[in-house]
């Protein structure tokens, strides 16, 4: 969400963001109704200081019947008023939420992810001088993951990891957390339900509010009991990310400014529906709907500047676990076709997976400047005193699926055996440096 005198003031560039960005944004019809909404807040201020004045003029004695009469008239007045207004808010917020942030100059104009930029390349991917197996052989092979029970038991999409397999996720989330809490960042488990605003706020909503059509989140349909016995109708999400839950912890706070930069690392399970990816990657651990993952926020100073830094030290961060696996990756500079309304610049990774003969996302980063902030009302008070409303980062140091897709095909040996990186071997059980057939 942006300030409306921000947008009435930059118009022009709004709309250019809101083009390259794919939104559908009528910009001129939400100026109409800001200016409508203005009018009306104003006539109603005006009408209740003239009742505010009508009832202390009659407290001098009994009101008169003018007195009464006039009183009962602007209350009908303010009703319309307000009903008038109700209603314009009601349309000048399913704009507003519309309304996307201007990207950095620097991020590449295009229609879609098949325009994002390369920036950089770690070097030759793996080679093998014998016949690659995939995840799934891999994970039968080796007794380490159970595609069939998966399904049968959670549905489609379903897995089982077991054996050595559980132990290198465990391993991989155990290893990416140290590495953040060494970096300065708190640890946090967060809470993987939470309310509608959480999600609302950090933009996980194509809209105001959840929409199953679009919106990738699992809803719980069921009603919650409170301490008190009463049951609780509000809605409650699954999140895809800890993201949101990191990002609301400060929700409707003001902050010092000597306190930031607050950075956080949080391991969650993570559940997303994939509706937008119907017959995508139907096969395997690379598109699934459960999940964990280790995810970076910062919150900050506004300031730009301090904040592309951070931004690239939190990329940095997963370039350096990429490393340290011995996984071949590359970074891309995401440009406007495939960012969301409320990201300002956005990087990708992307661990190369021998069975796809290509790359494959392995984390997001991800600066949405004060948008997010502004929905979740995270503010900070300045040394001079003054409010202003803080900045929000995001990145993924590693999610589990596709960390260890790369890790078995990149890692695996001719005698279908494979190979755990050095890392991560403290995190196994007695150490172990290999995974074996049984």
């Amino acid at each position: 969400m942006l300030d409306i005198k921000y947008i009435r003031e930059n118009q022009k560039e709004i709309k250019k963001a809101a083009k390259n960005k794919n939104i559908d944004l009528d910009l001129n019809k939400l100026l109409e109704l800001d200016e409508k909404r203005r009018d009306l807040f104003s006539r109603v201020d005006e009408l209740r200081s003239e009742r505010n004045k009508l009832a202390k003029s009659g407290k001098t004695g009994k009101p008169s019947a003018e007195i009464i009469s006039k009183g009962k008239k602007l209350k009908v007045s303010i009703a319309e008023v307000e009903e008038k207004l109700v209603s314009i808010e009601a349309d000048y917020n399913k704009l507003m939420v519309l309304v996307p942030i201007i990207p950095s100059a620097d991020t590449p104009v295009g229609k879609s992810e098949d325009e994002n930029v390369e920036i950089f390349n770690s070097g030759p991917v793996t080679k093998f001088d014998f016949e690659p197996k995939d995840h799934i052989m891999l994970g039968k092979d080796l007794d380490i993951i159970d595609f069939d029970r998966g399904v049968k038991v959670a549905g489609y999409r379903g897995y089982y990891l077991k054996n050595e397999g559980a132990n290198l996720q465990m391993a991989i989330m155990i290893y990416a957390f140290n590495k953040l809490v060494t970096k300065g960042f708190t640890p946090v488990i967060p809470p993987t339900l939470v309310r509608e605003f959480v999600l609302f706020g950090s933009g996980y909503f194509a809209g105001e509010t959840y929409n199953a059509e679009v919106d990738e989140i699992y809803k719980i349909a069921n009603e919650e009991i409170e301490a008190d016995g009463k049951k609780n109708k509000e809605d409650k999400f699954l999140i895809g990310t800890a993201e949101p839950s990191l990002l609301a912890y400060h929700a409707n706070e003001t902050l010092k400014e000597g306190d930031l930069p607050l950075r956080f690392c949080g391991f969650s399970q993570c559940y997303r529906s994939e509706i937008g990816s119907y017959g995508k990657d139907t096969k395997g651990m690379y598109r699934v709907h459960e999940f964990m993952k280790v995810e970076q926020v910062t919150i900050c100073p506004a300031d730009i500047e301090l904040s592309d830094k951070l931004h690239g030290e939190m990329v940095a961060i997963s370039e350096e676990l990429h490393k340290e696996l011995g996984l071949p990756y590359r970074k891309l500079q995401i440009c406007t076709g495939d960012m969301s309304a409320g990201k300002y610049k956005m990087f990708d990774l992307e661990a190369w997976i021998p069975s796809r003969q290509g790359y494959g996302e392995t984390g997001s980063a991800s600066n949405f400047l004060d948008w997010q902030a502004r929905r979740l009302n995270v503010k900070y008070k300045t040394k001079d005193n003054k409010t202003k409303v803080a900045y929000m980062l995001n990145n993924t140091a590693l999610a589990t699926p596709r960390t260890i897709i790369a890790i078995l095909e990149n890692h695996q040996q001719s005698d279908g055996s494979v190979n755990i990186p050095k890392v991560l071997q403290p995190f196994m059980p007695n150490n172990i440096s290999v995974i074996e057939k049984k």
